[in-house]
């Protein structure tokens, strides 16, 4: 085996470990009248959570949330409005 191939299969590696390590949420407001569904949430220094929306496309943020991972199929589902299989 040559660097060159080393060079494909380390890479081909990473992005499988990379694929395999994304996290879906679902985040609700305080009321629990909004929900929003993302993979990525960031922390501002005031403790409010910033996300964006892939449901809507929308940046949000919330000073008060409530934050639950969910299944890659319910994320999906509820990106493409319907009920999770159960």
């Amino acid at each position: 085996m040559n660097l060159k191939d080393v060079l494909r299969y380390s890479v081909a590696a990473m992005l499988v470990l990379a694929a395999g390590c994304t996290h879906y949420y679902r985040v609700s407001d305080p009321a629990g009248t909004r929900l929003y569904y993302t993979t990525d949430i960031d922390k501002t220094d005031t403790g409010a959570i910033k996300i964006k929306d892939q449901k809507t496309g929308a940046e949000v943020t919330l000073q008060s949330s409530e934050v639950k991972e969910i299944s890659q199929d319910e994320y999906e589902a509820a990106l493409k409005g319907k009920s999770p299989k159960p």
